[in-house]
């Protein structure tokens, strides 16, 4: 199967190519959502990357809310799914195939080293020098 990329290509994909939990069925309702709300259309501004980040943001503040007032887990699981869908979107919003763009990410990080900084463990190329 090609890469699916767009809002529709996620659309006309057949319900047999996906189940529940898997990366398609995330991807598909992510798609539905999307063309419900018609987010392509210049006029709604939904695809507009700019305002698409400055969502992300609010999101992750709700979520670093969660997190840092100590709210019950369910909470922080919404705000974490939140993102998650914006995410998803953002990949819509730019037909970025990103379950490939995942997994080669994953095999360089997967090469790198941990260091230790100031607040904790990380995995990054920078070295601080």
């Amino acid at each position: 199967m090609a890469q699916l990329l767009s809002v529709d290509e996620w659309m006309n994909l057949e319900e047999n190519y996906y189940r529940k939990g898997s990366w398609n069925s995330m991807m598909r309702k992510v798609a539905e959502f999307h063309d419900k709300h018609d987010f392509e259309s210049s006029e709604n501004n939904g695809h507009n990357m700019g305002y698409r980040i400055a969502l992300t943001v609010e999101e992750l503040g709700e979520f670093a809310a969660a997190i840092t007032k100590g709210k019950p887990d369910e909470e922080a699981a919404e705000e974490l799914a939140d993102l998650l869908i914006l995410i998803l979107g953002h990949s819509l919003a730019m037909k970025i195939d990103l379950e490939s763009e995942f997994h080669k990410k994953m095999a360089i990080i997967m090469q790198r080293k941990s260091r230790r900084g100031n607040l904790g463990i990380r995995v990054t190329e920078y070295s601080g020098e």
